[in-house]
C-alpha cells in the first residue's frame, strides 16, 4: 500500500496546482482583512463580523505572506521528494483554516494591538525558525556526497525527531493567538493531533523501513515531537 511518502508522480503539476490553490486563498484572506468581505460575510449569514482592527489586521497578513514564501521555498527547493495530488488538493483545504478562518475569526472584535501580540510574534518567528531552518540545515547536509543514504540527526533533529512539524504548530499557535479569539485555538490543537496520530506515525514506518537500525537508534535517544517532552 502506498503512503504520502512513498509515492511518485510528477515534479511540477502538482506544485504549482498547490501554489495557485494557496494564492486564491490568499486573496480571500486579503479580501476579508483589507477589503469588504466582512460586510459580504455579514449580508449572507447574518454574522456581526466587524472590520477588525487595521494594525492586527494588517499583522495577520503579514504572518499569512510569510507562510506562503516559506512553504514555497520549501516546496520547490527544498522538498525533493514526490508530490502526490492527494497532497496538492487536500493541504489547501488545511491552509484556508489558516488563512480564511483565523482572520474570520479576528473580525468578530476590533481589539487593538498590545503588548501580548508582540511576544505572539515573537512565537510566530521561532516557529518558522523551528520549521524552515531546521529544513535548510538538513538540505545542507544532504549536499555532500559523503551524506547520501545517511540518516540526518544533526541541528534542531537533535531535540525531535519532527522538530519542523512543531515549528508548524507553533506558528500557527502563535496566529491563533493573535486573532483573540478561544475558537481560533481548537485549528492548532488539530494540527497537533494531526501530526502526533497520523502523519508521524506514517512517515516514522517509512523511516524505519528505509534507515533500519540508525532510526531505531535515534528514535531511542531524541524525542518524537515536543522538545524534552514527547
Amino acid at each position: 500500500m502506498k503512503t504520502l511518502y512513498s509515492q511518485h508522480n510528477s515534479y511540477w503539476y502538482p506544485r504549482l496546482t498547490l501554489m495557485t490553490l494557496e494564492l486564491i486563498i490568499m486573496a480571500i484572506a486579503a479580501w476579508l482583512l483589507f477589503f469588504d468581505g466582512h460586510e459580504v460575510l455579514n449580508n449572507l449569514f447574518h454574522w456581526k463580523l466587524t472590520s477588525g482592527n487595521p494594525g492586527r489586521n494588517t499583522l495577520l497578513f503579514i504572518m499569512i505572506v510569510i507562510v506562503f514564501v516559506r512553504m514555497k521555498f520549501t516546496m520547490f527547493y527544498l522538498l525533493r521528494r514526490p508530490m502526490p495530488w492527494q497532497e496538492a488538493l487536500t493541504v489547501p483545504a488545511a491552509f484556508s483554516l489558516y488563512y480564511v478562518v483565523i482572520p474570520v475569526l479576528s473580525l468578530m472584535h476590533d481589539k487593538p494591538l498590545g503588548g501580548w501580540d508582540i511576544g505572539f510574534a515573537i512565537l510566530f518567528i521561532i516557529g518558522s525558525l523551528f520549521n524552515s531552518h531546521a529544513e535548510w540545515l538538513r538540505h545542507v547536509w544532504k549536499q555532500d556526497p559523503a551524506n547520501r543514504g545517511k540518516l540526518y540527526t544533526g541541528g534542531y533533529f537533535r531535540y525531535s525527531m519532527h522538530i519542523n512539524y512543531f515549528g508548524d504548530v507553533l506558528w500557527v499557535l502563535a496566529m491563533a493567538l493573535v486573532a483573540w479569539n478561544g475558537w481560533a485555538l481548537l485549528i492548532p490543537l488539530w494540527l497537533f493531533c494531526f501530526f502526533a496520530f497520523f502523519n508521524i506515525p506514517m512517515l516514522d514506518k517509512h523511516l524505519a523501513q528505509k534507515y533500519g537500525e540508525p532510526f531505531e537508534q535515534y528514535r531511542k535517544r531524541t524525542k518524537t515531537f515536543v522538545p524534552f517532552l514527547y
